[in-house]
């Protein structure tokens, strides 16, 4: 009987093993933050495609809660603020059930939960949040929205003395109905985006110590993963061509084979080593649809920065690692735009 008491207990020590539950809710904070610094990267670098993959990530670790964490409840407003504000322009698109508010009027309460979380950036909360509230006007002006536009001013501002000077100001802006005036022009959408890339830089030096971050961090240090990695990898390539190129001249066959081995090579290291006319002749050359949906499915599989890996594993037409580079990051501006 002692026996059985001492195994239910967990062991000699009498400890037992946590909850489950406990155990998930931590893991699932740590992927948040995680997926939170993720969208602030690529936010700020201005990449669409991966902001929105670790958007669907984050969203779907938030529905999964059913109680925001005091400690986490920061994150959680910034990442529904940044989804909301990636789609500002975009009066299609709806968060509420109320389908008169636009994405950047539905991002405006989570700024003001952001900035209670606070007590530092005043400065920068004022110009984030002022911006926020010309640029709900200016995106129904400059899709031809002006009685929506009237409609917002009204929702957006108050009675109090404080805000009155611009409330008539942008009254007057509605009634002239021209979304390209100085006022409007000097709080634009670019120069919000530039200073909410301002904040985030700010919340990702302080998530630094994130655990998944620091974990990642020490496995691919302990890995030798990496730009190190990439370097050796090169170095090694160069010394099988140099090999190669040394050998006794081949017969005509043999010259072919070889040929074939260093192109391959030189694609791999993104050496060109058929001149310029070459390289001219490949930057003209139009990218296909197959060749984008190739570069999409390699990115997925080896991830951004892979390029070389990507190049050799995809069905690309006479393309180069730092072609393939160039493409993604015009993708990633179209699907932004």
């Amino acid at each position: 009987m002692a026996e059985a008491a001492e195994s239910s207990s967990g062991g000699a020590g009498g400890s037992s093993s946590p909850p489950p539950a406990e155990v998930e809710a931590v893991a699932a904070g740590w992927m948040l933050e995680f997926a939170c610094y993720c969208m602030c990267r690529h936010f700020g670098e201005g990449c669409a495609a991966e902001f929105r993959r670790w958007g669907n990530v984050a969203q779907a670790l938030i529905n999964g809660v059913s109680k925001i964490p005091t400690h986490q409840k920061k994150v959680v407003y910034l990442c529904q603020f940044l989804i909301r504000i990636a789609k500002g322009k975009n009066l299609e698109c709806h968060f509420e059930n109320d389908k008169r508010i636009s994405p950047l009027e539905s991002a405006l309460p989570f700024w003001t939960l952001l900035e209670r979380e606070e007590n530092k950036l005043e400065k920068l909360h004022e110009d984030i949040r002022l911006l926020i509230q010309i640029q709900i006007v200016a995106v129904h002006m400059e899709n031809g929205y002006f009685r929506e536009a009237a409609e917002v001013l009204e929702r957006l501002y108050t009675d109090s003395d404080s805000d009155k000077p611009l409330r008539v100001k942008l009254a007057t802006v509605i009634r002239s109905k021209d979304p390209y005036v100085p006022l409007l022009q000097s709080f634009s959408y670019d120069l919000l985006i530039s200073k909410v890339k301002s904040y985030i830089e700010l919340f990702m030096k302080e998530t630094e110590t994130n655990f998944l971050i620091q974990a990642a961090t020490k496995q691919v240090e302990s890995n030798g993963l990496g730009a190190t990695t990439l370097q050796n990898k090169t170095v090694n390539v160069e010394d099988d061509k140099r090999n190669l190129e040394t050998k006794q001249r081949p017969h005509l066959g043999q010259k072919h084979r070889v040929s074939s081995v260093l192109q391959s090579l030189n694609s791999l290291q993104n050496v060109e080593t058929h001149g310029d006319a070459l390289a001219s002749g490949r930057r003209r050359q139009r990218w296909t649809y197959k060749e984008d949906l190739e570069l999409k499915s390699g990115i997925r599989k080896f991830g951004v920065g892979n390029w070389a890996k990507i190049l050799v594993h995809g069905d690309f037409n006479n393309r180069t690692s730092v072609m393939l580079k160039d493409r993604w990051r015009t993708l990633c501006r179209i699907e932004q735009d």
